[in-house]
């Protein structure tokens, strides 16, 4: 164990309790702090695995309330910290509620400083492997850079992505608005063999009906007015790497005859031109549309679809990747301090628990956009849940039975995730028999891991 894992903090006002105490672990990085705002200027000095911590502090030596106060931030701010609390003698009950809050284990007055040295001992190795554990997720499932998430819906993207990206097999990606589908994209790009060569991305419902074929193909000079000189197309742009046609739901009719060809023969040819020009370039199509009902309603020809759509891949969207929610929150708002210059750590109790319940029926775009808003906007060091303005997210929900089914799913989501897809830890998660777990997983249409038992 490395220095700054054996770093521990040790919260206590009683001078004479703290000499003790340092020389009952002289072995440790000891940092001591007599006072809840002190201890929390060392947590983030230190960054201390394990916390040792007296329940009556001052201004409150007399009681428990700043000591509870000083669990609950401490937490907020190093959630895998492990908070050891010092109790008074038969003190059960705040004992229960000190563990109920998030300590990790506690030891009561007077102190036997072996048993103390055990639990704290027992502490670090716990941190330890957890911190491990987390490595080896994470190098499992974050290969892709740019995409953070754990969930089962992730995992099974992750793994069709991995399968496909080395390949040249023309990829779409299918998703609502905000799930990610260009950082897909991309992360499919640099695990090709193609990596070395352009990205190159088009929009094809942001830009006009007349302009698009010339984006696409390129053009002569003279091909029409204001084409003032040869210009090579998006295609062109992307010999020896990957293009990205984004929105392809929203393509002219009159100009997928065209892509069709290209998707054929591999050739281009330039608005005013004549030679057919060979290039080499990797396809990935992305959509929010049904094509399938676009192929019905005439919009969308049938012939493009089966050649765009080698291999489709879902993107899931926010709401059906429980678990990933808070990371998510978290990484963005790193980012928007970093990149606002704001001192902003993280999210109050109340706001991590309205992220995680809200719709965000804007995805991951609208979830970044309003964590960078209100890195913006905040006062202190954590976000409150009233900065971050999450009343107009998708609007109120007054179906009860929807709530209710919806609260229901996101739950076990969350527990399939925590668990590794465990079923006995999955029902004891949640609380119930592993045959109710089956019927709620069959009623939610959720997937039963392979590694269940």
């Amino acid at each position: 164990m490395n220095q700054k894992q054996r770093c521990l903090l040790i919260v206590e006002d009683d001078a004479g309790l703290q000499r003790q105490l340092r020389w009952s672990f002289e072995d440790y990085d000891v940092v001591m702090a007599g006072d809840r705002p002190t201890a929390l200027a060392l947590l983030r000095r230190h960054e201390p695995a394990v916390v040792l911590q007296d329940l009556g502090l001052p201004p409150d030596a007399t009681g428990t309330a700043e000591g509870f106060a000083t669990i609950a931030e401490i937490l907020q701010e190093a959630p895998h910290t492990k908070i050891v609390v010092v109790t008074g003698n038969g003190d059960r009950d705040n004992a229960v509620k000190a563990i109920g809050c998030g300590a990790y284990d506690f030891c009561s007055k007077p102190l036997e400083l072996e048993v103390l040295r055990l639990i704290v001992d027992r502490a670090f190795r716990v941190h330890e492997l957890e911190a491990e554990n987390r490595k080896l997720r994470s190098r499992s499932t974050t290969t892709l850079d740019g995409i953070i998430g754990s969930s089962e819906a992730m995992l099974a993207a992750y793994r069709l992505i991995e399968k496909v990206s080395p390949s040249n097999a023309t990829v779409l990606l299918l998703g609502e608005t905000g799930t990610g589908k260009e950082v897909f994209a991309r992360a499919v790009h640099r695990l090709s063999t193609r990596s070395d060569g352009p990205f190159v991305a088009i929009n094809c419902a942001a830009i006009p009906e007349t302009l698009l074929e010339a984006e696409l193909f390129g053009h002569e000079k003279g091909a029409y007015t204001g084409a003032h000189k040869q210009t090579k197309g998006k295609i062109e742009l992307a010999v020896n790497g990957t293009l990205l046609l984004d929105e392809i739901g929203d393509m002219p009719f009159s100009l997928q005859a065209k892509l069709l060809r290209f998707l054929e023969e591999r050739v281009v040819e330039r608005v005013g031109g004549r030679e057919p020009i060979p290039v080499d370039v990797r396809i990935i199509c992305a959509t929010h549309q049904d094509l399938p009902a676009l192929i019905s309603a005439g919009r969308f020809r049938e012939d493009l679809f089966y050649r765009v759509s080698e291999v489709t891949i879902r993107l899931p969207p926010l709401r059906e990747r429980a678990g990933d929610i808070a990371p998510l929150a978290r990484h963005f708002l790193e980012q928007a301090a970093s990149r606002h210059g704001r001192a902003v750590r993280g999210f109050t109790a109340k706001a991590l628990k309205a992220i995680e319940a809200c719709p965000w029926r804007g995805n991951v775009r609208e979830l970044e956009n309003a964590v960078n808003s209100a890195v913006i906007m905040a006062n202190g060091k954590q976000i409150e849940l009233e900065e971050l303005h999450l009343g107009a997210a998708g609007g109120d929900i007054l179906d009860l039975r929807q709530v209710r089914n919806d609260a229901e799913k996101r739950a076990i989501q969350l527990a399939l995730t925590r668990s590794g897809g465990n079923l006995s830890q999955v029902a004891g998660l949640l609380g119930i028999s592993r045959p109710t777990l089956y019927d709620l997983l069959d009623k939610h249409g959720l997937k039963k891991p392979a590694e269940a038992e």
